[in-house]
């Protein structure tokens, strides 16, 4: 019942790799990714993190791995996930050669800091041998120094110049299941570095803003970055970076899909701000809702209106309706079409039997 896309995003056709049973790039879905806070060598912990990433709708997981503690302990979790587990590897090459070895999908190495040519061959070798992928992460905090000292600071053509010669040395390996990102903590850095790679390489992209920031700064910055990127038709894999909650990157990051129409996973709310028109407490009533409705993973569309100026034609578009209008009770919709008067206290157990029936329903004719 959703509205047709005012316009539809034509996204650019990047080479498809295999993130263990995971496709990434061409026209496969652009995926969501977060990274775990637990100590890796906290087998349950980090395990029990990545479930809650996974229910919240995350099709990628991101771990640390400093030492070899943590490369083994990659044994067990991923035996116990669902999930790709993607390898996070600094400094030491070796950590990359156990975490390919013990089950992860992909390695994310930062060029600038892994070693020299022959480590990097050692690391893809183990990347081919495990079938594993393997992002090159260029960060502008990072960059290899010869290409600071050319270019004095971190810029676009900086950070594309590390990406585009750590893909020669790649390819000159004889690998091609890679994918890349160029980030910065500076959004209009990072959009400009990700617009020139774009032009240059047909490889799929991860998109991110790295170092962003706390939960709104950091969203915001996110929003404003990947939204701009993603609106062009770039980019095929993505991560909100905050210092918070890791399941919050997961849901921001799909909340700027669902915004885009590239992602349908779930219940999409559209609410009103409310004012002293409001005849339910509009904020009260959506805030439960989103907690009640978060484990749909059916594409859903709910509007809930605070009164009749923009309830009814909100409604319209929508598959399930509210709108304020009396005292004590409002209107429900069901697929655009006026059903009935429901009372305002019955407003949450009502569309939460609703939004689950019409789950299960649509499961059925699936």
């Amino acid at each position: 019942m959703s509205l047709r896309p005012f316009r539809d995003i034509k996204r650019k056709k990047t080479r498809v790799i295999n993130v263990g049973k995971l496709k990434i790039g061409g026209d496969n879905p652009i995926t969501v990714q977060s990274m775990t806070n637990t100590l890796t060598t906290d087998i349950k912990g980090t395990i029990k993190q990545i479930e809650d990433l996974v229910n919240e709708g995350a099709d990628l997981v991101r771990v640390s791995c400093p030492d070899k503690d943590s490369t083994n302990a990659l044994k067990e979790i991923v035996k116990n996930t669902t999930v790709p587990i993607i390898a996070d590897i600094h400094f030491h090459y070796k950590r990359a050669l156990e975490a390919a070895d013990n089950g992860a999908k992909c390695l994310r190495i930062n060029p600038g800091n892994i070693g020299d040519r022959e480590k990097l061959s050692e690391v893809i070798k183990a990347a081919k041998n495990n079938d594993c992928s393997i992002r090159i992460g260029v960060n502008a905090g990072s960059l290899e120094k010869d290409i600071l000292e050319k270019f004095k600071e971190p810029c676009p053509e900086a950070l594309v110049e590390s990406a585009m010669r750590n893909i020669k040395l790649i390819e000159d390996n004889n690998f091609f299941n890679f994918k890349l990102s160029v980030k910065s903590s500076d959004v209009f850095l990072s959009v400009a570095a990700y617009r020139l790679l774009s032009k240059k390489t047909n490889y799929p992209l991860h998109l991110g803003i790295t170092e962003s920031g706390s939960f709104i700064p950091g969203s915001v910055k996110s929003s404003i970055g990947l939204g701009m990127l993603l609106h062009e038709g770039i980019g095929d894999t993505i991560r909100v970076s905050l210092s918070d909650d890791p399941v919050k990157e997961i849901k921001i990051g799909n909340e700027i899909l669902k915004s885009l129409n590239l992602r349908s996973r779930g219940v999409k709310i559209i609410s009103c701000p409310s004012c002293a028109r409001q005849g339910f407490e509009v904020i009260e009533i959506v805030n439960k809702l989103e907690k009640k409705l978060s484990h749909i993973k059916t594409p859903i569309t709910l509007s809930i209106i605070g009164c009749v100026v923009n309830g009814p034609g909100e409604a319209s578009y929508t598959d399930i309706g509210i709108t304020g209008g009396g005292k004590d009770s409002s209107m429900l919709y069901l697929n655009g079409i006026q059903n009935k008067k429901i009372s305002n206290e019955e407003i949450i157990s009502r569309v939460v039997e609703i939004v689950e029936s019409k789950e299960k329903e649509l499961k059925k004719n699936n």
